[in-house]
């Protein structure tokens, strides 16, 4: 095992872009794509080939990937099934009113019927009172109305004769009836006169009278087949007047939707409809009128409207993206109107919702909005399920009696779902809705980073170009373009990966632009970027600078010169929600006569997480193999981060707490000029940790503020070179001499890299040589022992 000290060239991997030959992004043309997303783009692509029922996607990852713009993308310039898609309308069904019927038509036709019939409506509703206020609707009525009239009149005329000849007269009462009175001569008896008469006279008035009425019934029953006669003479003269009016408007409409058999189906029930009730053209105009100002709607008959749901233009694939996906934005809802203090609805009420705009396309959402909203989710699934959009009003769906008494036909519904969301709400769908998983049943990974070399390099350059292009940027130069190249690594946290959250990206770009503007530039140049990433840390760093000023008054206590038993200068970092940075945090280690345990106070008073209290345990267990192999440890050991009041997780600490153990038992002090981040394992090997970048940083800012000295250094895991992307002027001070990064494989390094001794190397028996670190501590164990 040797111990490496890093050069600069190792501490930062510049984009040097040998492939790309432009100067700036002017020349470099944009791509069409989200790079680094192969894998996400290819589940896109198969889950839209595959037309069978439950092939949904689920985009999983994290916000500022760029999963929505490169499906987006995608979707806009991939060949679509233009036959899939149809206009959708609603119209009255005349057989029963309260279940509206669904018209299902080509692209662009629906709009053309709903002018056309609204055309239509507004004919008929000029044209059919003047069908029937003119004199030859009048002759002809009044002729039919005489020839009642003179058969009523013969036929009274028959009974009257008949009852005159019988010395009885024929009256009509004040409230309309026919009444038979005996008569006195010319005159008709009196009550008086009629009691005068003998009993004989009476019984023949009186049996006379009964055979007339009889009669006289048979004779209304006559008018009234007569009347009922010609009632439907009217009417059929009302549906002959009313049905040339229609015919000659509607001739045409049958013409031109000649084609589409469904229209003609309607057109023929419409016009029936119109015949038998003509009236709502007459006697209920004003009132159709007023009711259709009532719901905000032209002043024509509802019972003719086309309700067109979703019109398109031809070719055009419906992509919808909802942002509020609740149940009426989606499923769509019933509209009500009040008139005269009544509310009512009809199908021309009816709104249409994002699965109705999508449907023979593709809906995109975000996973976590739908699951926030009732009973959305139980709703689309219902919907994917049966594959068509019932329109089922939420009043019925969570009361007893719902308030609309709409029951419109049901929507064939043939659509993609694409859901954005993190991989917890994925794990809970899966975990939770055993449906989940048979309607989508296609996952979209998106990936946080991708490889960095040439290629990749100039396949992000493009998506810089792109960026800049979509958005009218200044162009970038080269230097620029390897700035945030280089950026873009620091954010992945690894020289050799370039992070893939585009947004992040993005929003570097706008704020370079903004200082570029600022400065009259006709480019965004390297300057510029670094302006815009120190005003970005700028803006966020306040919890930084208020750790940062507690070293500078000396209210945290770190040293960074000199030497100290049981001390270590360890390396955290501490994180906003949108900023992380490092700082060192003293750890000390205390021993006393005991039996070997190691006390971990963070743990003892529930601030240390449950990983840092594992790290502690497998130090203890590399402990007890060090120098407990043959008896037991007498020396129970106390260790602490000094100066943390807040929670300690991770096991990041493991090897700096190990040699501040080390340190204490062999009374040997420690270089307080060096810090040291690092986990390690049950056999000493060190492995790699996160936020090493941070921490150096940390620690350099801290060697800044104490005072410099070129012995000062960092001691990291080997296994995390490749993470380093560091500062430039710590890369400066490294080449300098200035500053040292030293990396290492086993914790007995990092110990002689402190005590300027060798840990030691244990014999067969397992003794350890005593001009060593382990041999002085072994030396001093087995005095306790004796």
């Amino acid at each position: 095992m040797t111990i490496q000290r890093l050069e600069a060239t190792q501490l930062y991997l510049s984009a040097e872009l040998e492939k790309l030959q432009n100067k700036s992004t002017k020349e470099l043309a944009p791509i069409d794509e989200i790079v680094g997303q192969e894998r996400a783009q290819k589940a896109v692509e198969f889950a839209m080939s595959i037309k069978e029922k439950g092939y949904n996607i689920y985009a999983i990852g994290q916000n500022g990937l760029g999963k929505r713009t490169m499906i987006l993308r995608y979707l806009n310039r991939h060949q679509h099934d233009e036959k899939a898609l149809f206009d959708w309308c609603y119209i009255a069904n005349f057989e029963d009113i309260r279940t509206p019927r669904v018209l299902k038509l080509p692209c662009g036709i629906g709009s053309r019927l709903k002018q056309d019939i609204e055309k239509l409506m507004s004919k008929l509703v000029n044209a059919m009172p003047l069908a029937f206020d003119n004199e030859l609707y009048y002759s002809r009525a009044d002729k039919l109305k005489n020839q009642l009239a003179a058969k009523q009149e013969a036929e009274l005329a028959v009974i009257t004769k008949d009852a005159k000849a019988k010395g009885i007269s024929l009256t009509i009462t004040s409230q309309g009836d026919y009444q038979f009175v005996a008569m006195n001569g010319d005159e008709l008896h009196s009550e008086e006169s009629f009691d005068a008469l003998s009993r004989k006279e009476q019984e023949y008035f009186g049996e006379t009278i009964d055979e007339l009425e009889v009669n006289l019934r048979n004779m209304v029953r006559q008018l009234t087949e007569w009347e009922e006669a010609y009632s439907e003479k009217i009417k059929k003269l009302n549906d002959e007047v009313t049905l040339d009016v229609i015919t000659h408007f509607i001739k045409q409409l049958k013409k031109d939707y000649a084609g589409y058999s469904a229209i003609k189906t309607y057109l023929t029930e419409l016009q029936q409809d119109i015949v038998e009730n003509a009236d709502i053209f007459l006697e209920q105009s004003a009132e159709q009128g007023e009711a259709a100002t009532a719901s905000l709607d032209k002043k024509l008959p509802r019972r003719y409207k086309v309700n067109v749901l979703v019109s398109r233009k031809e070719g055009e694939f419906p992509i919808v993206v909802e942002e509020n996906p609740n149940y009426h934005t989606l499923f769509g809802y019933i509209e009500t109107a009040t008139f005269k203090g009544t509310v009512f609805t009809d199908f021309s009420l009816i709104r249409p919702g994002s699965l109705h705009k999508a449907n023979g396309g593709v809906l995109l959402m975000d996973a976590q909005k739908v699951l926030e909203q009732p009973y959305v989710w139980d709703g689309l699934k219902r919907a994917l399920r049966a594959r068509q959009l019932s329109l089922t009003s939420l009043e019925k769906e969570v009361t007893l009696t719902g308030t609309v008494s709409l029951d419109p036909e049901a929507i064939p519904l043939d659509v993609k779902i694409i859901l954005f969301g993190d991989y917890r709400t994925y794990q809970l769908l899966q975990h939770y809705d055993p449906e989940f998983s048979e309607l989508f049943r296609v996952t979209a990974d998106f990936e946080d980073e991708m490889n960095r070399n040439a290629d990749s390099e100039l396949q992000y350059a493009k998506f810089i170009s792109s960026v800049v292009n979509d958005n009218g940027m200044l162009h970038c130069d080269r230097k620029a373009i390897a700035r945030i190249i280089e950026h873009s690594s620091r954010l992945a946290g690894d020289q050799n990966k370039i992070s893939l959250h585009s947004a992040n990206i993005a929003n570097l770009l706008r704020e370079s632009n903004y200082v570029a503007r600022q400065a009259n530039s006709n480019m965004i140049r390297l300057s510029h970027v670094e302006e815009a990433l120190s005003n970005q840390e700028q803006r966020v760093s306040r919890l930084k600078d208020s750790v940062m000023e507690s070293f500078i008054n000396g209210t945290t206590l770190i040293r960074t010169s000199g030497e100290a038993v049981g001390q270590v200068n360890a390396l955290s970092v501490l994180s906003t929600s949108e900023y992380m940075f490092g700082a060192p945090n003293r750890i000390t280690a205390t021993t006393c006569y005991g039996d070997g345990e190691v006390i971990d106070i963070e743990r003892s008073v529930d601030l240390g997480g449950s990983i840092h209290s594992k790290g502690v345990m497998i130090l203890t267990a590399y402990l007890s193999s060090v120098f407990g192999k043959t008896a037991k440890v007498p020396l129970s050991t106390t260790i602490t981060f000094e100066q943390s009041y807040g929670g300690v997780d991770g096991d990041s600490a493991s090897m700096a707490e190990f040699c501040a153990v080390v340190s204490a038992f062999s009374k040997q002090p420690n270089r307080q000029d060096i810090a040291i981040t690092g986990s390690m394992n049950q056999f000493g090997e060190s492995q790699p940790i996160g936020g090493v970048n941070e921490k150096i940083e940390g620690f350099f800012d801290v060697c800044t503020i104490k005072g410099r000295s070129d012995t000062q250094g960092v001691i990291i895991p080997r296994s995390n070179m490749h993470n380093l992307m560091l500062r430039p002027d710590i890369v400066k001070a490294v080449e300098k001499g200035d500053f040292h990064i030293w990396a290492i494989d086993h914790v007995t390094e990092a110990i002689e890299l402190f005590t300027g001794r060798s840990a030691g190397i244990p014999s067969d028996e397992g003794s350890y040589p005593i001009d060593t670190i382990f041999g002085i501590a072994q030396a001093k164990i087995n005095s306790l022992r004796k």
